[in-house]
């Protein structure tokens, strides 16, 4: 590095020296040329007396220039990023030297003619100028030859940060960017220019320009749209199969990020075109502020994400807990890096082993538990219904049981919309979740926490847990949180999606008329953390998810998104819905009716009543029959969901 630095100021002081002796031909030659551009541009018609008095001020006035060049810091700049404010500082330099030019030979030596004084400044203006500016002319010129063609780009917004970003591309050397032209849709900024690119025309015009500008890449720089605008404008220039970059955040424009390095690749969820959700934070600090919190799960998407946005909240200890040690240890390492003073603890085990989490129980007494452990994927549970009674249903009831022998506070439920009117076995377990979770809660307020089963004596247990004794005055709240599917999630359709793309299709789609909600994992985890907030007890929270996506037009927008043509370079194939798969997703039985929260994308479910006493009963003969792997657990499933239609119909499964 040392020596590095020391070839760098040996060069630095070549080119300073090689400039200064240009600097001082270049200020003498500026008023001889002007002394002889007086007479008539013949040597020997200039008079002896103004020769003499050039002459002899010459060097006088070489020093002098060198010296207020030096001070105005004309040789300390990087040329090659020449700008403003180097044409000021040679703006002043020339009119300085050029006023001390015209006092000193006056009153030193004679008077020269007018025009010596005027020519001798413009020319030097010219000649100290043109030889900086030049050196990045070339420059330019030498890196356009050298990287070969330009990618032609268009972008979208006229305003603070599409300006940045024109700023950066036509700064950076490296780039091999070429703004062709400018979308704004304010009709003021038409047929105007913003260095040197014109404004086009509005959104309407996106496709014409394209065309005639030849553009291959679209720079999208409106963080401060709103989110129908973006979606409209994306829908357009996904047609245009350019590559496609935003600028995400507004965040961006205010923290002055705003470069090339901070365009990202449109995804999917850009086109959904729904406004950021908006949650509480303040709320969310004080829930969870100086609380032991327990996240089961906590390796999984939403449970990771959990993690993170709890532990931004300053909790006095977050404990995760997942069965896959890989994911544990990922999250682990993210959350030590990023928060170095969180009191961390990342245990492994399974919410089925009720030895395990009355242990974790015991040793932390966590203040809130998010039970986000579960098998979530329809079609494989559905060929190992056992399965999801085990670990979704059972595991439940297993933690929350522990819960409340443990003093825990608040035990919040992430359960699915696929609980509602379910068709799958998945969606079943999850509705018994909620059953679980309500059946606690009403036995609690009634005083009868103890008519509560262990189901400690079954599968993994083993013996009685004889030391585990229900707290007099048992004060835990229950409460499940119902969305939809999750953009990215684990398993969710988009990375298959890509995947298939990837490898040249086709994308599989079950139904061409099969339509699904979707929340980004951030937005449905800030909406979970502040539910838990609005927990009184036994409520079923539903998420707004917004309105309902076709999945077969997500596979055609991503399909366009990756530059290619639906059913032309890349293939839809619809297989057939899948078993236990329904065309549309209910968040809410009919019966349950619907309450607001302060948050109006938070609604309360009011619960459908059940006889507790015969759900209990019911729920120790479906996990005696899981552990015994009884083949007909679905039949049995839904003598207990009475709204569970199971479907044996075996159908092709695919994406």
């Amino acid at each position: 590095m040392r020596e590095k630095m020391k070839k760098g100021f040996e060069h630095w002081h070549v080119v300073t020296v090689y400039l200064m002796i240009y600097d001082a031909i270049a200020i003498n030659l500026s008023y001889f040329l002007a002394l002889w551009l007086r007479f008539d541009c013949r040597y020997t018609q200039i008079e002896v007396e103004y020769l003499h008095s050039f002459a002899r001020f010459a060097p006088i006035y070489t020093v002098i220039c060198i010296v207020v060049f030096l001070l105005l810091k004309l040789y300390r700049s990087v040329w090659r990023f020449a700008s403003f404010n180097e044409l000021v500082r040679v703006v002043i330099a020339t009119a300085v030297t050029g006023i001390l030019h015209t006092v000193l030979i006056t009153v030193i030596f004679e008077r020269m003619p007018i025009s010596y004084y005027l020519f001798g400044t413009i020319i030097q203006f010219i000649l100290v100028l043109g030889v900086r500016f030049a050196y990045r002319f070339f420059l330019t010129l030498k890196s356009e030859t050298r990287t070969g063609r330009k990618t032609n780009v268009m972008l979208i917004g006229a305003g603070a940060a599409g300006q940045m970003i024109l700023k950066d591309i036509q700064s950076a050397r490296e780039s091999e960017d070429k703004v062709l032209c400018i979308i704004d849709d304010n009709k003021n900024k038409w047929q105007r220019y913003i260095n040197g690119v014109p404004i086009v025309g509005g959104r309407e015009d996106i496709l014409a320009n394209c065309e005639k500008y030849k553009i291959e890449k679209i720079y999208i720089a409106i963080p401060s749209a709103s989110a129908a605008d973006k979606r409209d404008i994306l829908n357009i220039c996904k047609e245009t199969k350019c590559e496609l970059k935003n600028l995400p955040s507004i965040y961006q424009l205010v923290s002055g990020e705003v470069t090339i390095g901070n365009m990202k690749d449109v995804a999917i969820e850009d086109l959904l075109g729904r406004d950021p959700i908006k949650v509480n934070m303040d709320e969310v600090f004080g829930f969870i502020k100086g609380k032991t919190i327990l996240v089961t799960g906590g390796g999984g998407s939403i449970g990771s994400e959990l993690c993170r946005q709890i532990a931004y909240h300053s909790p006095k200890k977050l404990i995760v807990f997942d069965i896959y040690e890989n994911n544990a240890y990922d999250i682990q390492l993210e959350l030590r890096d990023k928060y170095p003073d969180l009191d961390l603890e990342v245990l492994i085990g399974s919410v089925r082993d009720s030895r395990r989490m009355n242990q974790i129980f015991e040793d932390y007494h966590p203040d809130i538990v998010y039970h986000a452990a579960a098998h979530k994927h329809v079609p494989l549970m559905e060929d190992s219904p056992c399965e999801a009674i085990k670990d979704n249903t059972i595991g439940t009831y297993k933690t929350a049981y522990a819960a409340m022998t443990h003093g825990c506070k608040k035990f919040v439920l992430i359960s699915t919309d696929k609980a509602v009117n379910p068709t799958n076995i998945m969606g079943a377990s999850k509705r018994l979740c909620e059953m679980v979770v309500q059946t606690f809660d009403r036995k609690i307020r009634e005083g009868k926490a103890d008519e509560l089963p262990r189901l400690f004596t079954h599968g993994e247990d083993g013996d009685l847990l004889e030391n585990v004794r229900i707290p007099e005055n048992v004060k835990t709240d229950f409460v499940a949180v119902r969305f939809g599917n999750v953009l990215g999630s684990n398993g969710s359709v988009i990375p298959i999606f890509k995947k298939q793309i990837a490898k040249g299709g086709p994308v599989t789609v079950t139904h061409p008329d099969i339509v699904r909600y979707f929340m980004t994992i951030p937005e449905a985890v800030s909406l979970v953390l502040q539910a838990g907030t609005y927990a009184k007890g036994g409520e079923i929270f539903v998420l707004d998810m917004g309105s309902p996506v076709k999945i077969d037009l997500l596979a055609r927008n991503l399909i366009k998104l990756s530059g290619y043509t639906p059913d032309v370079d890349i293939k839809v194939e619809y297989t057939g819905l899948r078993p236990g798969e329904k065309l549309y997703e209910e968040k809410l039985m009919a019966e349950e009716g619907m309450k607001t929260t302060p948050n109006h994308l938070i609604h309360i479910g009011r619960p459908i009543p059940f006889d507790e006493d015969e759900f209990l009963e019911k729920l120790q003969e479906l996990m005696q029959a899981a552990y015994s792997n009884e083949k007909d657990m679905k039949q049995r499933v839904a003598e207990v969901v009475d709204t569970y239609t199971p479907e044996e119909k075996k159908q092709p499964i695919a994406v």
